[in-house]
């Protein structure tokens, strides 16, 4: 989620050279108090379900864990 909201700052906010770090400072807090004014929301492309099924190949099955202590005699 942070990735996708530095994106939209990347492409809304920072797009073109800024002279020092004051001005981003001030950029970035005006960005930032518009996005929570609109309360702005990221609109997910997938469902969870839909998204475990599709990216299931990235996700190795294991199998799950057993207790493996045995007492010793």
């Amino acid at each position: 989620m942070a990735e996708t909201e530095l994106s939209i700052l990347t492409r809304q906010c920072l797009d073109r050279r800024i002279a020092d770090s004051a001005e981003v400072t001030r950029e970035v807090a005006a960005w930032e108090a518009e996005r929570n004014e609109k309360r702005s929301r990221i609109h997910w492309t997938f469902t969870i379900s839909a998204a475990r099924t599709k990216m299931k190949h990235a996700y190795p099955k294991t199998e799950p864990a057993t207790n493996q202590l045995a007492t010793s005699s």
